[in-house]
């Protein structure tokens, strides 16, 4: 039963011996399929610059508030700045066979204090998109944040109008609270900002679902996924 205060007002759950969650340390997070590793400049940037420019005519950055880069320097320069921000960590995915970084994710919008992290700066090479690299990739950061951390709430935002990303969360099990209407102007663009979170309550389930999707016997020799996602 929800508890009221001696004004007869309710009051949220209780949140028994709670402490702050610890912020991701800059280290590697280690999958199957992928490594995570936290970007260095000198190690990744031109590795990454180069692998996502192996098929990008600029549409893959449609949606995003920055690119696309048109120099490394430039590429360099966004890299920096974004990771000048004390509440962003952004990572190198590497293909575990290759070793060889094929595309970014991030931590952003830290909010250990209560328990919130966000999920972005996302951008996946066509050697990472559709791959069981790709969603190992999600669930390694969520795996981090929910049981290691301890996190009680990971977000995933994007433009209204990606359709692909708001797909892509739902298919990762984020629940969709709302549009924040003209939140930002990006590129002299209106941007609507489509919300999604998971909570820790939701978490074990939603994990059990990842790993038994990511399971080698849910691939084909030829690596074709026998059951999708969202069938499990």
């Amino acid at each position: 039963m929800q508890q009221k205060n001696q004004f007869g007002q309710l009051l949220g759950h209780l949140v028994e011996n709670w402490i702050p969650c610890q912020r991701p340390a800059k280290t590697l997070i280690q999958g199957r399929y992928c490594i995570l590793e936290p970007i260095e400049i000198n190690k990744h940037a031109v590795k990454l610059f180069d692998v996502l420019a192996i098929d990008n005519q600029g549409e893959s950055w449609t949606y995003l508030p920055y690119g696309p880069f048109d120099t490394i320097n430039e590429f360099k320069n966004w890299l920096a700045e974004t990771m000048s921000d004390n509440d962003t960590l952004l990572y190198a995915i590497l293909d575990v066979k290759t070793k060889e970084p094929i595309g970014i994710s991030g931590y952003l919008r830290m909010n250990p204090e209560h328990g919130v992290i966000e999920i972005g700066h996302l951008h996946f090479s066509a050697l990472l998109k559709q791959t069981p690299l790709a969603t190992e990739a999600i669930y390694l950061m969520l795996r981090h944040a929910f049981d290691e951390l301890k996190f009680r709430r990971c977000e995933w935002k994007c433009n209204d109008l990606n359709e692909p990303s708001r797909r892509a969360a739902e298919r990762f099990g984020f629940t969709f609270e709302g549009i924040f209407r003209q939140s930002y102007v990006f590129k002299n663009r209106n941007r609507d900002t489509a919300w999604f979170s998971m909570i820790d309550s939701e978490w074990e389930a939603i994990k059990e679902k990842f790993e038994r999707w990511l399971h080698p016997n849910n691939f084909e020799a030829n690596g074709k996924q026998i059951l999708k996602l969202a069938q499990i």
